[in-house]
Protein backbone atom coordinates (compact mmCIF):
# COMPACT_ATOMS: atom_id res chain seq x y z
CA UNK A 1 0.00 0.00 0.00
CA UNK A 2 1.01 3.73 -1.08
CA UNK A 3 0.33 6.39 1.53
CA UNK A 4 -0.38 9.56 -0.16
CA UNK A 5 -0.75 12.79 2.46
CA UNK A 6 -2.49 15.67 0.97
CA UNK A 7 -2.10 19.24 1.82
CA UNK A 8 -4.25 22.05 1.31
CA UNK A 9 -7.17 24.60 2.32
CA UNK A 10 -9.62 21.99 3.12
CA UNK A 11 -12.10 21.81 5.70
CA UNK A 12 -13.13 25.05 5.24
CA UNK A 13 -16.71 24.47 3.13
CA UNK A 14 -15.27 26.36 0.46
CA UNK A 15 -16.59 25.43 -2.74
CA UNK A 16 -14.04 25.76 -5.22
CA UNK A 17 -11.32 24.09 -2.72
CA UNK A 18 -13.69 21.21 -1.49
CA UNK A 19 -14.48 20.52 -5.36
CA UNK A 20 -10.12 20.23 -5.96
CA UNK A 21 -9.66 18.10 -3.14
CA UNK A 22 -12.79 15.73 -4.41
CA UNK A 23 -11.59 15.70 -8.43
CA UNK A 24 -8.12 14.64 -6.71
CA UNK A 25 -9.29 11.88 -4.90
CA UNK A 26 -11.44 10.32 -7.73
CA UNK A 27 -8.56 10.36 -9.95
CA UNK A 28 -5.94 9.20 -7.44
CA UNK A 29 -8.31 6.39 -7.17
CA UNK A 30 -9.03 6.11 -10.60
CA UNK A 31 -5.51 5.86 -11.99
CA UNK A 32 -3.25 4.56 -9.06
CA UNK A 33 -3.99 1.05 -7.27
CA UNK A 34 -3.27 0.31 -3.87
CA UNK A 35 -3.03 3.87 -2.72
CA UNK A 36 -3.97 4.94 0.76
CA UNK A 37 -5.07 8.28 1.62
CA UNK A 38 -4.87 11.08 4.53
CA UNK A 39 -5.99 14.63 4.01
CA UNK A 40 -4.92 17.61 6.50
CA UNK A 41 -8.20 19.49 7.07
CA UNK A 42 -9.64 22.04 9.41
CA UNK A 43 -12.15 19.47 10.01
CA UNK A 44 -11.02 15.83 9.98
CA UNK A 45 -14.01 14.12 10.67
CA UNK A 46 -15.93 15.90 8.19
CA UNK A 47 -13.20 15.32 5.65
CA UNK A 48 -13.02 11.63 6.42
CA UNK A 49 -16.83 11.08 6.23
CA UNK A 50 -17.42 12.85 3.28
CA UNK A 51 -14.84 11.98 0.82
CA UNK A 52 -13.62 8.13 2.63
CA UNK A 53 -10.06 8.97 3.66
CA UNK A 54 -8.38 9.35 6.61
CA UNK A 55 -7.88 12.87 7.86
CA UNK A 56 -5.61 14.92 10.64
CA UNK A 57 -5.89 18.72 11.82
CA UNK A 58 -4.17 20.80 10.12
CA UNK A 59 -3.15 23.59 12.25
CA UNK A 60 -1.72 20.55 14.81
CA UNK A 61 1.85 19.90 15.09
CA UNK A 62 1.44 16.56 16.25
CA UNK A 63 -0.95 15.61 13.47
CA UNK A 64 1.09 16.94 10.65
CA UNK A 65 4.15 15.24 11.90
CA UNK A 66 2.86 12.22 12.50
CA UNK A 67 0.97 12.18 9.03
CA UNK A 68 4.44 13.16 7.02
CA UNK A 69 6.03 10.40 9.01
CA UNK A 70 3.76 7.61 7.62
CA UNK A 71 3.56 9.05 4.06
CA UNK A 72 5.21 7.68 1.11
CA UNK A 73 4.47 11.29 -0.76
CA UNK A 74 3.59 14.59 0.23
CA UNK A 75 1.04 15.74 -1.99
CA UNK A 76 0.78 19.78 -1.94
CA UNK A 77 -2.64 20.92 -3.69
CA UNK A 78 -4.68 22.02 -6.22
CA UNK A 79 -5.82 25.27 -5.46
CA UNK A 80 -3.69 29.00 -5.16
CA UNK A 81 -1.15 27.92 -2.36
CA UNK A 82 1.77 29.67 -2.73
CA UNK A 83 0.89 33.47 -3.01
CA UNK A 84 1.54 35.80 -0.36
CA UNK A 85 -1.11 38.47 -1.93
CA UNK A 86 -4.26 37.04 0.88
CA UNK A 87 -1.95 36.35 3.85
CA UNK A 88 1.55 36.67 4.96
CA UNK A 89 1.58 33.44 6.68
CA UNK A 90 -0.43 31.12 4.35
CA UNK A 91 2.67 30.39 1.89
CA UNK A 92 4.73 29.70 4.76
CA UNK A 93 2.37 27.02 6.18
CA UNK A 94 2.04 25.02 2.79
CA UNK A 95 6.12 25.77 2.67
CA UNK A 96 6.80 24.65 5.95
CA UNK A 97 5.36 20.97 5.19
CA UNK A 98 6.48 20.61 1.76
CA UNK A 99 10.47 21.10 3.94
CA UNK A 100 9.13 18.67 6.51
CA UNK A 101 8.69 16.20 4.51
CA UNK A 102 11.70 16.24 2.34
CA UNK A 103 13.72 16.84 5.73
CA UNK A 104 11.68 13.32 6.72
CA UNK A 105 13.57 11.89 3.15
CA UNK A 106 9.53 12.08 1.73
CA UNK A 107 8.84 12.44 -2.12
CA UNK A 108 7.28 15.46 -2.34
CA UNK A 109 5.03 16.46 -5.71
CA UNK A 110 2.59 19.57 -6.54
CA UNK A 111 -0.53 18.69 -8.08
CA UNK A 112 -1.83 21.32 -10.65
CA UNK A 113 -1.78 24.54 -8.68
CA UNK A 114 -1.62 28.00 -9.08
CA UNK A 115 1.26 29.78 -8.43
CA UNK A 116 1.96 33.43 -7.43
CA UNK A 117 2.21 36.20 -6.92
CA UNK A 118 4.90 35.67 -4.84
CA UNK A 119 6.22 39.40 -3.83
CA UNK A 120 8.15 39.09 -0.77
CA UNK A 121 11.92 38.61 -1.87
CA UNK A 122 11.93 35.78 1.22
CA UNK A 123 9.34 34.09 0.31
CA UNK A 124 10.44 33.81 -3.40
CA UNK A 125 13.64 32.79 -2.19
CA UNK A 126 12.05 29.90 0.25
CA UNK A 127 9.52 28.75 -2.51
CA UNK A 128 12.11 28.31 -5.10
CA UNK A 129 14.35 26.30 -2.42
CA UNK A 130 11.77 23.90 -1.64
CA UNK A 131 10.51 23.18 -5.20
CA UNK A 132 13.70 22.55 -6.55
CA UNK A 133 13.94 19.47 -3.84
CA UNK A 134 10.50 17.91 -5.16
CA UNK A 135 9.73 15.09 -7.35
CA UNK A 136 7.58 17.09 -9.59
CA UNK A 137 5.47 20.40 -10.47
CA UNK A 138 2.36 20.37 -12.09
CA UNK A 139 0.73 23.97 -12.01
CA UNK A 140 -2.45 25.05 -13.74
CA UNK A 141 -1.74 27.88 -16.44
CA UNK A 142 1.43 29.25 -18.16
CA UNK A 143 1.38 32.16 -15.63
CA UNK A 144 2.64 30.24 -12.96
CA UNK A 145 5.35 28.39 -14.86
CA UNK A 146 5.94 31.47 -15.70
CA UNK A 147 6.70 32.61 -11.85
CA UNK A 148 8.37 29.43 -10.96
CA UNK A 149 11.02 29.93 -14.19
CA UNK A 150 11.43 33.45 -12.85
CA UNK A 151 12.37 32.70 -9.34
CA UNK A 152 14.70 30.05 -10.25
CA UNK A 153 12.73 26.65 -10.76
CA UNK A 154 14.42 24.70 -13.24
CA UNK A 155 12.05 23.95 -16.35
CA UNK A 156 12.56 20.17 -16.48
CA UNK A 157 10.70 20.02 -13.32
CA UNK A 158 7.50 21.77 -14.61
CA UNK A 159 4.62 21.00 -16.52
CA UNK A 160 1.67 22.81 -17.39
CA UNK A 161 -2.17 21.31 -17.27
CA UNK A 162 -5.14 22.98 -15.64
CA UNK A 163 -6.86 23.57 -12.77
CA UNK A 164 -8.18 19.89 -11.22
CA UNK A 165 -12.01 20.94 -10.94
CA UNK A 166 -12.71 20.84 -14.44
CA UNK A 167 -12.85 17.27 -14.18
CA UNK A 168 -15.96 17.14 -11.76
CA UNK A 169 -18.60 15.37 -12.82
CA UNK A 170 -21.92 17.09 -14.56
CA UNK A 171 -24.47 16.95 -11.89
CA UNK A 172 -28.39 16.68 -12.66
CA UNK A 173 -29.85 19.77 -13.03
CA UNK A 174 -32.74 18.83 -11.19
CA UNK A 175 -31.17 18.49 -8.21
CA UNK A 176 -30.68 22.93 -8.75
CA UNK A 177 -34.23 22.69 -9.67
CA UNK A 178 -35.49 21.83 -6.54
CA UNK A 179 -33.33 24.45 -4.24
CA UNK A 180 -34.02 26.99 -6.24
CA UNK A 181 -37.81 25.83 -5.56
CA UNK A 182 -37.31 25.77 -1.93
CA UNK A 183 -34.79 29.24 -1.28
CA UNK A 184 -38.30 31.24 -3.00
CA UNK A 185 -36.75 31.71 -6.36
CA UNK A 186 -38.39 28.74 -8.73
CA UNK A 187 -37.27 28.79 -12.57
CA UNK A 188 -40.03 30.10 -14.38
CA UNK A 189 -40.66 28.58 -18.35
CA UNK A 190 -39.46 31.27 -20.76
CA UNK A 191 -37.64 33.30 -18.21
CA UNK A 192 -34.06 33.90 -18.10
CA UNK A 193 -32.30 33.33 -15.00
CA UNK A 194 -28.77 34.92 -14.00
CA UNK A 195 -26.97 33.73 -11.56
CA UNK A 196 -24.13 36.13 -9.95
CA UNK A 197 -21.26 34.35 -7.93
CA UNK A 198 -19.65 37.77 -6.36
CA UNK A 199 -17.07 37.72 -4.16
CA UNK A 200 -17.33 39.26 -0.61
CA UNK A 201 -13.90 40.47 0.21
CA UNK A 202 -14.33 42.68 -2.89
CA UNK A 203 -16.94 44.93 -0.22
CA UNK A 204 -16.61 48.10 -2.96
CA UNK A 205 -19.77 49.90 -2.57
CA UNK A 206 -19.30 51.88 -6.07
CA UNK A 207 -18.80 47.98 -7.31
CA UNK A 208 -21.82 46.89 -5.41
CA UNK A 209 -24.06 49.53 -7.16
CA UNK A 210 -22.88 48.92 -10.37
CA UNK A 211 -23.92 45.26 -9.92
CA UNK A 212 -27.05 46.14 -8.78
CA UNK A 213 -28.08 48.36 -11.55
CA UNK A 214 -26.72 45.65 -13.76
CA UNK A 215 -29.13 43.06 -12.29
CA UNK A 216 -31.96 46.00 -12.53
CA UNK A 217 -31.09 46.32 -15.96
CA UNK A 218 -31.74 42.29 -17.06
CA UNK A 219 -34.83 42.86 -15.17
CA UNK A 220 -35.97 46.31 -17.31
CA UNK A 221 -34.17 44.50 -20.52
CA UNK A 222 -34.71 41.09 -20.01
CA UNK A 223 -37.37 40.41 -17.79
CA UNK A 224 -34.41 38.25 -16.36
CA UNK A 225 -34.37 36.70 -13.05
CA UNK A 226 -31.02 37.05 -11.01
CA UNK A 227 -29.75 34.46 -8.70
CA UNK A 228 -27.14 35.59 -5.73
CA UNK A 229 -25.39 32.75 -5.25
CA UNK A 230 -22.38 32.75 -2.50
CA UNK A 231 -20.01 30.31 -3.44
CA UNK A 232 -17.61 30.39 -0.30
CA UNK A 233 -20.97 30.79 2.13
CA UNK A 234 -19.12 31.89 4.99
CA UNK A 235 -17.57 34.96 3.55
CA UNK A 236 -20.12 35.59 0.70
CA UNK A 237 -23.38 35.45 2.24
CA UNK A 238 -23.24 38.94 3.97
CA UNK A 239 -22.60 40.59 0.48
CA UNK A 240 -25.01 38.87 -1.13
CA UNK A 241 -28.13 38.94 1.87
CA UNK A 242 -26.89 43.36 1.22
CA UNK A 243 -27.13 43.34 -2.67
CA UNK A 244 -30.52 41.68 -1.62
CA UNK A 245 -31.61 43.67 0.89
CA UNK A 246 -31.17 46.92 -1.40
CA UNK A 247 -32.71 45.48 -4.21
CA UNK A 248 -35.80 44.61 -1.90
CA UNK A 249 -37.31 41.84 -3.99
CA UNK A 250 -35.85 42.62 -7.68
CA UNK A 251 -33.39 39.02 -7.06
CA UNK A 252 -33.26 35.90 -5.72
CA UNK A 253 -30.51 35.09 -3.08
CA UNK A 254 -29.56 31.82 -1.57
CA UNK A 255 -28.96 31.58 2.05
CA UNK A 256 -28.24 27.99 2.80
CA UNK A 257 -25.46 26.16 2.73
CA UNK A 258 -24.73 23.71 -0.49
CA UNK A 259 -22.70 21.22 -0.62
CA UNK A 260 -20.63 21.24 -3.90
CA UNK A 261 -22.51 18.69 -6.27
CA UNK A 262 -26.10 20.86 -5.08
CA UNK A 263 -24.13 24.15 -6.19
CA UNK A 264 -22.61 22.77 -9.36
CA UNK A 265 -26.55 21.61 -10.07
CA UNK A 266 -27.61 25.35 -9.49
CA UNK A 267 -25.04 26.66 -11.79
CA UNK A 268 -26.69 24.08 -14.13
CA UNK A 269 -29.99 25.61 -14.36
CA UNK A 270 -28.72 28.54 -14.77
CA UNK A 271 -29.35 30.77 -18.51
CA UNK A 272 -26.02 32.82 -17.71
CA UNK A 273 -23.18 32.82 -15.14
CA UNK A 274 -21.68 36.50 -14.13
CA UNK A 275 -18.92 34.72 -11.84
CA UNK A 276 -15.99 36.54 -9.65
CA UNK A 277 -15.11 33.26 -7.88
CA UNK A 278 -12.83 31.18 -10.60
CA UNK A 279 -14.74 28.05 -9.67
CA UNK A 280 -18.12 29.67 -10.43
CA UNK A 281 -16.79 30.08 -13.86
CA UNK A 282 -15.15 26.26 -13.92
CA UNK A 283 -18.84 24.93 -12.88
CA UNK A 284 -20.46 27.18 -15.37
CA UNK A 285 -17.69 25.40 -18.17
CA UNK A 286 -18.93 21.94 -16.76
CA UNK A 287 -22.46 22.43 -16.79
CA UNK A 288 -22.51 24.17 -20.60
CA UNK A 289 -23.51 27.36 -19.03
CA UNK A 290 -22.74 30.35 -20.72
CA UNK A 291 -20.47 33.06 -18.61
CA UNK A 292 -19.16 36.39 -17.91
CA UNK A 293 -15.77 36.76 -15.98
CA UNK A 294 -14.86 39.41 -13.78
CA UNK A 295 -11.50 39.15 -12.66
CA UNK A 296 -10.14 39.90 -8.88
CA UNK A 297 -6.66 37.70 -9.40
CA UNK A 298 -4.90 36.70 -12.74
CA UNK A 299 -5.90 33.17 -11.79
CA UNK A 300 -9.39 34.23 -13.19
CA UNK A 301 -8.07 35.98 -16.50
CA UNK A 302 -6.14 32.42 -17.15
CA UNK A 303 -9.06 30.26 -16.95
CA UNK A 304 -10.85 31.76 -19.12
CA UNK A 305 -8.18 32.37 -21.64
CA UNK A 306 -7.84 28.98 -21.97
CA UNK A 307 -11.43 27.98 -22.56
CA UNK A 308 -11.22 30.57 -25.12
CA UNK A 309 -13.18 33.51 -23.40
CA UNK A 310 -12.86 36.49 -22.44
CA UNK A 311 -12.35 38.42 -19.40
CA UNK A 312 -15.42 41.29 -18.71
CA UNK A 313 -12.47 43.91 -16.81
CA UNK A 314 -11.14 43.54 -13.51
CA UNK A 315 -13.74 44.03 -10.22
CA UNK A 316 -12.17 47.60 -10.05
CA UNK A 317 -13.04 48.98 -13.79
CA UNK A 318 -16.61 46.92 -13.23
CA UNK A 319 -19.29 49.22 -14.57
CA UNK A 320 -22.77 48.82 -16.11
CA UNK A 321 -21.98 50.06 -19.58
CA UNK A 322 -19.12 47.42 -20.09
CA UNK A 323 -21.79 44.73 -18.62
CA UNK A 324 -24.23 45.55 -20.95
CA UNK A 325 -22.17 45.04 -23.92
CA UNK A 326 -20.82 42.18 -23.09
CA UNK A 327 -24.05 40.25 -22.20
CA UNK A 328 -25.35 41.22 -25.56
CA UNK A 329 -22.79 39.58 -27.10
CA UNK A 330 -22.77 36.55 -24.99
CA UNK A 331 -26.59 36.04 -25.39
CA UNK A 332 -26.05 36.63 -29.19
CA UNK A 333 -23.34 34.14 -29.18
CA UNK A 334 -24.54 31.28 -26.35
CA UNK A 335 -24.41 28.50 -28.80
CA UNK A 336 -20.91 28.74 -30.09
CA UNK A 337 -19.69 29.51 -26.62
CA UNK A 338 -21.29 26.22 -25.46
CA UNK A 339 -19.30 24.64 -28.52
CA UNK A 340 -16.10 26.18 -27.94
CA UNK A 341 -16.02 26.09 -23.98
CA UNK A 342 -16.55 22.08 -24.66
CA UNK A 343 -13.45 21.56 -27.12
CA UNK A 344 -11.53 23.50 -24.58
CA UNK A 345 -12.14 21.44 -21.63
CA UNK A 346 -11.65 17.84 -23.51
CA UNK A 347 -8.02 19.46 -24.52
CA UNK A 348 -7.77 20.19 -20.95
CA UNK A 349 -9.25 17.10 -18.91
CA UNK A 350 -6.47 15.64 -20.95
CA UNK A 351 -3.46 17.56 -20.22
CA UNK A 352 -4.63 16.78 -16.62
CA UNK A 353 -3.58 12.91 -16.83
CA UNK A 354 0.06 14.46 -16.99
CA UNK A 355 -0.39 14.77 -12.46
CA UNK A 356 -1.44 10.59 -12.17
CA UNK A 357 1.59 9.57 -14.68
CA UNK A 358 4.04 11.47 -13.07
CA UNK A 359 2.89 10.23 -8.97
CA UNK A 360 2.84 6.36 -11.22
CA UNK A 361 6.32 7.19 -11.94
CA UNK A 362 7.22 8.46 -8.41
CA UNK A 363 5.75 5.20 -7.12
CA UNK A 364 7.60 3.21 -9.30
CA UNK A 365 10.58 4.70 -8.37
CA UNK A 366 9.86 3.60 -4.84
CA UNK A 367 9.91 0.13 -5.26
Amino acid sequence: MYNILISGYYGFNNIGDESILRTVIDNLREKLPDIDITVLSQDPAQTSAKYGVKAARRMSLWDIFRSVLHCDLLLSGGGSLLQDATSARSILYYLFILRLAQLMGKKTFIYSQGIGPISDPKNRRLTASTLRRTSGIVVRDAKSRDLLLEIGVPEHLIHVTADPVIRVKKADPSMGLTILEQEGCPRKEGVLTVGWAVKARRRDPLFLKEIEKAILWLREEYGAESVLIPFFHSEDLGVCEAIANDLDGHVGCLRQKYLSEETLSIIGCMDVLVGIRLHSLIYAAVMGVPMIGISYDPKVDSFLSSIQQPTLCSVEEFSLEKFQAAFRETMARREDIRQTVALCLDGLIAKLDRNEELIRDIMEQSK
